[in-house]
């Protein structure tokens, strides 16, 4: 009776300690990232009170099994179900992230690395990253000036520092245009006294300000209507006066027009033009007066075929260099620094309708266009946890990668409360770098993994686990008037 008493009392004790991990799974049904536990039982020792016996051939008699009398039940493990992913809440900020694998954002919780399945971010004053869910700032791996993420030891991403609040404006290196001549347009029929039909090209020097090159196009002589010849005409600034030379007034307050000092010079298709200014009108003369840049297309189609110095065999581009020296040395001189563009004809057509050219900074994809300087405006995270700023210029600058770290025996984990975990000789050792959020599925942006907590399964869990609570009551309360009932028998 003694024993069946104290077999309640255990059986007792097993099922509220279910009951807790079943109560502390409901209490966090919402918790971000949270992964439910489950109890399980086992028997514990038996006393034996008849050992099993063979057969005996000699006697005729059968063997015999060992008689044991449990003890009771004990708890055996209390595991968490980590490697169950839960629902995908879906918030739209962009600094929400869920791993969609199994395994974990390495956080720094007050000097101890850590783990957690949390990825509600937010940016604290200093600009660093950090889990909302228990303020520990995340680490991950840093870019260097080239834009290449330096997978080393992890540490704290900072997405706001002073140094990244701006971005440094770019030269414009390449340019295109793109459109149609039509031949027979008034506007590129060869003329000696006219400039021709006028094309702009702007771009930006290395100091972000803003300039316009301007081209001019004709025929390149009366007799072929399948060339033209390209040259240049002006060279302005953002607020379309001229860099090639100044505008002062007399006593009588007409203008006059003084060249530069230092000159600029201009270099198109390899060879420099120097120029003069008419001093009353402010007409520019270059020298040489003809350009030797010649656009070829194909007369029974329209396209283009080639773009080049005369006489020589053409390509698709044409260098246009600004403030080459005197000499084409690339010295330069003040006030404009030294500037190339490589300009792109071969998107040009030569088709009946219209004449229209386009001027375009960069290639189709972008390259070279140049930018402003600009401020940085935010930042977004991507699935491979790259962190991008977004600058008002339009520019990109990678900030770093967010690292994540896998384990053998996620399960082996230690929960130390605030949505974190940390290592255990059962879960395997954080070696201090990570991996790659790409190689284990990476993140989705805007959503939070919600609690892997089934309420189905815990209610279920539950209602057996009060029933087995009753059941081992009334154990000790029978054992208890067995006992009742010996006493009595002395009455």
């Amino acid at each position: 009776m003694m024993r069946a008493l104290y077999s309640g009392v255990s059986g007792v004790k097993v099922h509220q300690s279910r009951m807790d991990v079943i109560g502390n799974n409901i209490a966090n049904v919402n918790t971000i990232g949270f992964k439910g536990s489950v109890a399980n039982f086992s028997d514990v020792y038996y006393q034996t009170t008849s050992s099993a016996t063979g057969p005996n051939l000699e006697t005729g008699t059968a063997g015999t099994n060992a008689m044991q009398i449990g003890l009771g039940a004990d708890l055996a493990a209390i595991t968490s179900n980590i490697t169950t992913v839960g629902g995908t809440q879906r918030t739209d900020r962009n600094l929400d992230l869920m791993i969609n694998g199994e395994a974990f954002f390495i956080v720094d919780s007050g000097g101890e690395t850590c783990f957690t399945r949390s990825g509600a971010l937010n940016v604290d004053t200093n600009g660093t990253l950090y889990c909302v869910s228990n303020g520990a700032t995340v680490l991950g791996w840093q870019a260097d000036d080239n834009g290449n993420i330096i997978k080393d030891t992890v540490s704290s991403l900072s997405v706001m520092s002073d140094d990244r609040m701006t971005s440094p404006p770019t030269a414009t290196t390449k340019a295109r245009l793109t459109g149609n001549i039509d031949q027979n347009d008034k506007q590129v029929a060869f003329d000696d006294t006219a400039d021709g039909y006028p094309m702009t090209i702007s771009f930006y020097d290395n100091l972000g300000n803003s300039y316009m090159a301007k081209l001019n196009l004709m025929h390149a002589d009366a007799n072929s209507m399948n060339t033209y010849r390209v040259s240049f005409g002006d060279l302005t600034n953002s607020k379309g006066e001229s860099m090639l030379y100044t505008v002062d007034y007399d006593e009588l307050g007409n203008k006059i027009y003084k060249e530069k000092n230092p000159k600029q010079y201009i270099s198109f298709g390899g060879e420099v033009y120097d120029y003069t200014v008419d001093e009353a009108s402010g007409e520019i003369t270059w020298n040489p007066e003809k350009s030797n840049i010649i656009l070829t297309f194909n007369g029974s189609t329209g396209e283009f075929m080639s773009v080049g110095k005369e006489g020589e065999e053409g390509g698709e581009t044409v260098d246009l260099v600004f403030n080459p020296g005197a000499a084409g040395n690339g010295e330069g001189n003040d006030p404009f620094p030294i500037q190339g563009i490589n300009i792109d004809f071969s998107k040009i057509t030569m088709y009946g309708g219209a004449t229209k050219i386009n001027g375009l900074k960069g290639t189709e994809d972008g390259t070279g266009s140049g930018n402003t300087a600009g401020n940085l405006s935010g930042f977004t995270i991507q699935g491979d946890g790259k962190i991008y700023g977004v600058y008002s210029n339009g520019s990109e600058r990678l900030f770093g990668q967010i690292a994540v770290a896998t384990f053998a025996n996620p399960s082996g984990l230690e929960a130390v409360g605030d949505s974190l975990y940390r290592t255990t000789l059962n879960s395997g050792e954080f070696d201090g770098i990570g991996v790659d959020p790409s190689t284990v599925k990476g993140f989705t942006t805007g959503a939070l993994e919600m609690s892997n907590v089934d309420l189905a399964n815990e209610f279920t869990t539950m209602i057996t686990t009060q029933r087995g609570f009753q059941a081992n009551s009334r154990i000790i309360t029978t054992s208890d008037t067995l006992l009742e009932e010996l006493v009595n028998l002395k009455r």
